[in-house]
C-alpha cells in the first residue's frame, strides 16, 4: 500500500487528516465542504465573540468575514466557532455582575478545548468587551499556537446639545444630576438615545478599551489595528490584513508565547501607567502573566508607576474619548511617547520589535498626549498602595 497516498499536511492539523487511520476523520472534514487540497493547507481559527446582546460584538460577524478573506487569500482554511460574550455595563447593579469575572475563566477554557481538540495550526481572535479580552489572551498564551487579536474597536462618542463628548461614564453622572434636579427627566431620556450613537467597545478609557489596547501593546495585535473604530472601513482592512498575516506567522513559529515574554508584560504596564488605564488591567495583566509562564507581580507595577509619567488626556479621567487618540497615531504615539521606558527586545506580531515598529513614528505633543516632561502627573495613571488595610498592596487610579 502506498503510504504517500494518505500524507496531506506538514502542519500541526496533519494529526487530523494524515495516514489510513484518519480516514473518518478526512470524512468528516469533506462533510463540511472542503475538499483535497484543502487537506494541504494549514488550518486557521476564526475566534469569534459575536453576540446581539452586546454592542462591542454585534458587528463581529462581519468583522471575522474579512478575517476570514485574508486567510483565504494568504493559503490558509478559515474556520469560524464562538465563545460567550458578557457586557459589564449591562450586568452592573444587579446579580448579573456575579457572572462577568468567572465568564473570563470559561471564554479560556472553552478556546483552549477548541484549538486543541481540533489540533488548529494558528487562530485569529476577535473579543470586545472587558472580560472578552484577556480571556482570549490567556487562551492564547496557554495554547501557544501563532496569534493575532483584532479587538472589535470603540464606539464613536455622543453628543446632545452642548454636551459635545458623551460616553458611558457621563451617563452615570447624568443620572446623579436628574436626581438632583440639574437635569430634568425628559433631557435624561433624549440623552439615552444619543449618548452611545454607534455599536463598538464604550468610547472612553474603561476596561474593555484598556484590554483592547493592551493587545496591541502586548504585541499580539497589529500596529495602530486596536484603536480603529468599530465602524470604520479601516477595522475591517485590519481583519484583513490580520487573516494574511497569521498565515505567514505559521512558516516563522512565531508563536503567542514567542511575544507574551516578561519584556511584552512589562511593556504593558509601562503603557498602562501612561495611558491611565482601568485598574482592572492589574488583575488581567498578572493571569495573563501566569498563563504564558512569566513572573510578574504587584512589585512591578508599583516599581513602573514611579518611573512612567500618566501623559494620556482621555475619559474618564480625561478629555477625549478612544477616537481622537487613534486620529492622532494611536498605541504607536503613546509607545514613542515613552520609548526610552520600553523593554527593547520585545517581539510582536509584525515580526519586529516594539522599537523596530514605532522607529518611523513621529513625536505627538499636545493636549491628547501630552510631552513626558509635562504630563498630567509625574507618575503614572494607576499607583499601588500598602498598609494596615492592604498590607499585601491595594490598586487605585492616580488621576493628575
Amino acid at each position: 500500500m502506498d503510504e504517500s497516498r494518505f500524507q496531506y499536511s506538514s502542519y500541526k492539523s496533519g494529526e487530523l487528516i494524515n495516514g489510513i487511520e484518519r480516514s473518518a476523520h478526512r470524512a468528516l472534514l469533506y462533510s463540511t465542504g472542503l475538499d483535497t487540497g484543502d487537506l494541504h493547507k494549514p488550518l486557521i481559527a476564526v475566534v469569534n465573540s459575536f453576540t446581539e446582546m452586546v454592542p462591542g460584538h454585534i458587528h463581529l460577524k462581519e468583522i471575522a468575514e474579512h478575517v476570514k478573506q485574508g486567510i483565504w487569500e494568504a493559503g490558509g482554511i478559515p474556520r469560524e466557532f464562538s465563545t460567550i460574550a458578557l457586557c459589564d455595563g449591562i450586568c452592573q447593579g444587579h446579580s448579573g455582575m456575579s457572572y462577568p469575572l468567572p465568564s473570563r475563566e470559561n471564554i479560556a477554557d472553552a478556546v483552549e478545548m477548541m484549538i486543541e481538540a481540533h489540533h488548529f495550526d494558528a487562530m485569529v481572535m476577535l473579543p470586545g468587551c472587558d472580560k472578552i479580552v484577556p480571556g482570549m489572551l490567556m487562551a492564547a498564551a496557554r495554547v501557544n499556537i501563532p496569534t493575532i487579536i483584532v479587538p472589535g474597536g470603540p464606539m464613536m462618542a455622543g453628543s446632545y446639545k452642548d454636551r459635545e463628548i458623551i460616553t458611558l461614564t457621563d451617563m452615570r453622572e447624568f443620572i446623579g444630576q436628574t436626581q438632583t434636579g440639574k437635569m430634568t427627566v425628559d433631557e435624561l431620556l433624549e440623552i439615552e438615545k444619543r449618548a452611545l450613537p454607534t455599536y463598538g467597545t464604550c468610547a472612553m478609557l474603561g476596561t474593555a478599551n484598556s484590554m483592547g489596547c493592551l493587545a496591541e501593546i502586548l504585541g499580539l495585535a497589529l500596529p495602530h489595528s486596536c484603536t480603529a473604530l468599530a465602524v470604520s472601513a479601516e477595522k475591517r482592512r485590519f481583519a484583513k490584513l490580520s487573516g494574511k498575516r497569521v498565515v505567514e506567522m505559521i512558516g516563522e513559529g512565531l508563536t503567542a508565547r514567542k511575544i507574551l515574554t516578561r519584556q511584552a508584560l512589562l511593556n504593558g504596564i509601562s503603557a498602562v501607567m501612561a495611558m491611565g488605564a482601568s485598574t482592572n488591567t492589574v488583575l488581567h495583566l498578572m493571569s495573563i502573566a501566569n498563563e504564558a509562564k512569566v513572573q510578574l507581580s504587584l512589585s512591578d507595577f508599583d516599581e513602573i508607576s514611579r518611573k512612567v509619567p500618566y501623559i494620556c488626556n482621555l475619559k474618564p479621567s480625561g478629555k477625549y474619548p478612544l477616537s481622537v487618540l487613534h486620529e492622532n497615531g494611536g498605541i504607536p504615539s503613546v509607545l514613542k511617547a515613552i520609548e526610552s521606558k520600553l523593554e527593547p527586545g520585545h517581539m510582536t506580531v509584525t515580526g519586529k520589535t516594539v522599537l523596530e515598529n514605532i522607529k518611523d513614528v513621529p513625536l505627538v505633543e499636545n493636549d491628547v498626549i501630552f510631552p513626558v516632561n509635562q504630563p498630567k502627573n509625574e507618575e503614572g495613571g494607576i499607583a499601588v498602595l500598602y498598609g494596615s488595610l492592604a498590607p499585601d498592596g491595594a490598586v487605585v487610579k492616580n488621576p493628575a
